[in-house]
């Protein structure tokens, strides 16, 4: 067994809802509500709105805001006000995986984000999305930010990686801010987590509801490592970070599935409870419904510890907007006060 860091006691002891600061934020395609944990540490109350009934479900059941169970629709009525608007639009229209069908694609979350945002008008927004948003459907993305920038938003637009904030994964992410000034992003912390740090307590252990990679796909992947020359084996590497969560690679069972290496040789899918730590999920987490559907939760979420810097940073945006000052001696008092 591979000895665990403070990695899971930071964790726990961060996100925990937060001294209150009177912000409140509406949390659009929620999920189960990983991008609301990181703003209620931050002492932000949420409200989400999520369509998948487990997911909803298990936002509310962890989170102080509640989730309402609605599939988000053009012309949606919100009945709570909001500082700040937040979500994750659907990535599978832009995704490098999927058909890349982008404004065509029936799941384009935008058009409802946007309509979202002139209704409320809140003082600031966020939204995050997959890296090829800015690379294949780049015109689209302009498209976006121009009718953000109709609505008396400032733009900020930058592809962060998780990995730099707290969370033992590779995972990049575009996110987009809008602003009235004085919006940061949060510098990277000077050091990154590993599988070890998240799950060294865990990733050498088998029992008996252990799922290992059949013979067959074992097989594929021995061919494979072969034909490509392959230095690196996408299992699960202790001194390093994981690769991206993904729903596909958590609850598919295929040969490119998250994936430990035991001592005897043998392949083993990772549990619910390892996928959560290395998405930065806290222990005390609870995800409902079925094995698959806790999977397609935990892949889909945004990790916890990335939001709550985002949070963060938000928080920082919006007290120097109270100010009027976009920094100097002022401000970082409150800053040091605040935090």
């Amino acid at each position: 067994m591979i000895a665990q860091s403070n990695y899971a006691d930071t964790v726990n002891r961060l996100l925990r809802p937060g001294e209150p600061t009177g912000l409140q934020a509406i949390d659009l395609f929620a999920g189960c509500g990983g991008l609301s944990l990181g703003f209620e540490a931050a002492g932000i109350a949420t409200t989400g709105y999520e369509m998948v009934t487990a997911a909803a479900a298990t936002y509310t059941r962890n989170l102080q805001g509640i989730c309402h169970c609605r599939k988000l629709e053009r012309g949606a009525h919100y009945p709570a006000s909001a500082d700040i608007v937040i979500g994750g639009p659907p990535c599978q229209p832009f995704s490098v995986r999927g058909k890349q069908q982008g404004i065509e694609d029936a799941r384009d979350g935008f058009p409802i984000f946007i309509e979202a945002v002139a209704s409320l008008q809140p003082r600031l927004f966020l939204f995050e999305n997959v890296p090829n948003l800015l690379r294949s459907h780049r015109d689209y993305l302009e498209l976006i930010l121009s009718a953000l920038r109709k609505l008396g938003y400032t733009i900020a637009v930058r592809c962060l990686n998780a990995v730099d904030y707290g969370v033992p994964q590779n995972r990049e992410r575009v996110v987009v801010v809008g602003h009235q000034g004085g919006f940061c992003y949060p510098p990277p912390l000077p050091k990154r987590c590993t599988v070890a740090e998240a799950i060294g307590d865990t990733m050498g252990r088998c029992d008996v509801n252990s799922r290992f990679l059949t013979p067959e796909q074992d097989a594929y992947i021995a061919r494979y490592e072969q034909a490509s020359q392959c230095i690196n084996p996408r299992d699960l590497y202790p001194d390093r970070p994981a690769r991206t969560i993904t729903c596909r690679n958590l609850a598919g069972a295929t040969s490119d599935m998250q994936r430990i290496r035991l001592p005897d040789g043998r392949r083993r899918r990772i549990t619910v409870r390892e996928a959560a730590r290395l998405q930065s999920f806290p222990d005390w987490f609870e995800f409902l419904g079925n094995e698959t559907q806790q999977f397609t939760m935990i892949g889909n979420a945004v990790p916890p510890m990335l939001a709550y810097h985002l949070a963060l940073a938000a928080r920082r945006a919006l007290a120097r907007e109270n100010l009027g000052v976009e920094g100097g001696r002022e401000w970082n008092g409150l800053e040091e006060h605040l935090f």
